[in-house]
């Protein structure tokens, strides 16, 4: 009996360990344009004026961490710069307004 309640105790445990992060990215690609971000092939965008709370865990989630850049040449309001790759994302404190990559920029960017 005690053997049976160690077993369930110990399987229970094991449930409660988080799962190890995978390093692996997915297949989605993402596409500036001039209303902000196109998701392919999932065929979702994330435009001008999401939150940054639910626009960087996606981002994260799909293209890896992120990476913070200074805010130097930012226009005002401006309070975030973000980094996956070559694609560049900022933001307000409530919104996401802009980004720039080696193809161009769109929106509010920093210089």
């Amino acid at each position: 009996m005690r053997l049976l309640i160690l077993l369930a105790t110990l399987s229970g445990l094991t449930a409660c360990i988080a799962p190890t992060p995978t390093s692996t990215r997915s297949a989605v690609v993402v596409r500036p344009d001039a209303a902000g971000l196109q998701v392919d092939p999932v065929n979702k965008r994330i435009d001008f004026g999401r939150s940054p709370k639910g626009v960087v865990p996606a981002m994260d989630r799909e293209l890896g961490r992120h990476a913070v850049l200074p805010l130097d040449g930012c226009p005002a309001g401006v309070v975030q710069q973000l980094q996956w790759d070559d694609l560049v994302l900022t933001f307000t404190r409530e919104r996401f307004v802009g980004w720039r990559d080696a193809s161009g920029r769109q929106g509010q960017t920093c210089a």
